[in-house]
């Protein structure tokens, strides 16, 4: 798995909560993309495992 994706996921989830909570939308948004770029991390380092297994 791609270093750093799942802190990515539970920063951008807290930054929504917090935005959320105090009705902050920059911040809601900010936490969103931060937490989306995380599952993205997560997603390509499976990806580059699995095409690695292949041409091992």
């Amino acid at each position: 798995m791609a270093m750093g994706a799942k802190s990515d996921q539970v920063k951008g989830k807290a930054k929504e909560l917090v935005g959320s909570t105090v009705g902050d939308e920059d911040l809601e948004a900010e936490g969103t993309a931060d937490r989306r770029a995380g599952e993205m991390k997560e997603k390509v380092g499976k990806v580059e495992d699995k095409v690695e297994g292949v041409i091992d």
